[in-house]
């Protein structure tokens, strides 16, 4: 089974940065794990989870418009590895922030493996 594991979360005031860290770990099926692409979803209070950025395993990268030219998604030399920095942040950026790793399949991003998510709250 696939563990994934989010750091880097935390408070910052507007305007701030942050880069979040997402590591892999364990084996899926028997074989070391790889993922088509992986990415980050949020989930605010009271909001329905949305995806923010995602990296495919070509390095191709998929933004949603509240974050484009503010985040920068990005993989890690060791297979399994993502960040998101985050930069220029504002209040609406407040979630939980969730990694997740999955497939791809007729030009859409299907996340199968997820973790447990880490807070960041953007506030003066």
């Amino acid at each position: 089974q696939v563990q994934l594991v989010e750091s880097g979360g935390g408070s910052v005031q507007p305007g701030g940065s942050l880069r979040l860290s997402c590591v892999s770990s364990g084996r899926a099926s028997g074989s070391f794990f790889t993922f088509d692409a992986m990415g980050w979803y949020r989930q605010a209070p009271g909001k329905q989870r949305e995806m923010v950025a995602t990296i495919t395993s070509r390095y191709a990268t998929n933004y949603a418009d509240s974050v484009k030219g503010r985040f920068t998604i990005s993989r890690g030399d060791v297979e399994g590895t993502v960040y998101l920095q985050m930069d220029s942040l504002k209040p609406e950026d407040t979630a939980v922030y969730y990694c997740n790793g999955g497939t791809l399949g007729r030009g859409r991003y299907y996340p199968s493996s997820w973790g447990q998510g880490t807070q960041v709250t953007v506030s003066s």
